[in-house]
């Protein structure tokens, strides 16, 4: 079995290890979407991951999901950018940036404009906003000839990223935002070549990617995947078919590497496996359950052919949790009250693992 702290070589970047800290929403952005220098220390803390990837960010105002998150649509926030990703590759790390278009998962009172998505659907559940929680607002519906702007956006997001020192990007295809929602079969309604069958609702997922290619390279453009998921609403009836015929296209792309969420059951997950032929990052728990990834769940998926595996809440308390799986020490529990309160508390405020004589 692959040992998950074996090398790995993704690309030009040799990971010196399986583990993948995955990306989470830390909302300690600061005004106007700026990278701050406390991300900077966040993310140098945890470059002994063989890969990061960081929170999602907004390719466009309009594509921001939640306040205090950062983007990647001005010349100010590319160089508020930079000290994070020289942070990380001074600490050894490696770093790609998520690119996370919120779609249908947005409100005016975070952006100023109503959120746009495949079809006049809202979402299920209250989105957050700067006053608190609201009901999520019905979106617009994109006409056709506007498709095109938002699968550039995701493009143009990635050069900046490029020039802002990422490693390359790994565009968010999962947990009901936008391209996820293309994907479904109920927040996507549409009869356009987008809608309907299989072949049209992979069709923007497929037209992002290609731009980011064309932009960046394949070896810097990266998806993330939800199969099945059900995150704010969305459904994937048809999820295995669906993933299947998206994987093949994207190998064809012969992008860098596809980020499954253990949203569907393990057959599933080991067809969709066998369909893809690059390098796969798995998480192997169900995002936000009652629990976390740790060195089984790595190593059985190690085991079924991943070949690197994403931990998420793991990384926030425990900033050395490379070492401390390699020791097998102590995982240290996470404050989930410090998710999204923003500071330093509960960001940069765990430490390493204290050795006692």
């Amino acid at each position: 079995m692959t040992d998950l702290f074996r090398s790995y070589q993704l690309g030009d970047l040799n990971l010196p290890n399986r583990l993948v800290m995955a990306p989470m929403t830390r909302v300690r952005a600061a005004a106007g979407g700026l990278a701050t220098p406390s991300m900077a220390a966040y993310y140098a803390q945890r470059a002994t991951a063989g890969l990061i990837v960081s929170e999602g960010v907004q390719p466009s105002l309009i594509g921001q999901s939640n306040p205090g998150t950062p983007g990647l649509h001005t010349d100010e926030q590319v160089a508020a950018w930079r000290p994070v990703t020289s942070a990380v590759h001074a600490n050894g790390g490696r770093i790609f940036a998520q690119i996370m278009h919120g779609g249908r998962v947005s409100h005016p009172d975070t952006t100023g404009r109503q959120p746009v998505g495949p079809s006049a659907v809202p979402a299920l559940g209250d989105v957050f906003t700067p006053t608190g929680p609201q009901p999520a607002p019905l979106p617009r519906a994109l006409e056709t000839s506007e498709v095109g702007e938002h699968t550039q956006a995701y493009a143009s997001a990635a050069r900046r990223a490029v020039d802002a020192g990422f490693d390359g990007v790994e565009l968010h295809g999962a947990n009901g935002y936008l391209i996820s929602q293309f994907l479904s079969t109920n927040a996507n309604l549409r009869t356009d070549v987008y809608g309907g069958s299989v072949a049209n609702r992979i069709r923007f997922a497929v037209e992002a990617v290609s731009a980011t290619v064309e932009a960046v390279g394949a070896e810097r453009t990266a998806i993330r995947l939800s199969p099945g998921g059900g995150f704010w609403g969305v459904e994937e009836t048809d999820a295995l078919e669906l993933n299947t015929a998206l994987l093949a296209e994207l190998a064809r792309l012969e992008v860098a590497y596809v980020h499954l969420e253990a949203t569907a059951g393990e057959e599933v997950l080991l067809d969709l496996r066998r369909a893809w032929p690059g390098t796969l990052i798995m998480n192997p728990v169900f995002p936000m359950g009652p629990k976390q990834t740790g060195r089984a769940e790595a190593d059985h998926w190690l085991g079924l052919g991943a070949d690197l595996i994403g931990f998420g809440r793991a990384f926030i308390a425990n900033p050395d949790l490379v070492e401390r799986l390699r020791s097998n020490l102590p995982i240290a529990p996470v404050d989930e009250s410090t998710y999204y309160q923003g500071g330093d508390a509960g960001y940069l405020t765990y430490p390493a693992y204290q050795y006692t004589a």
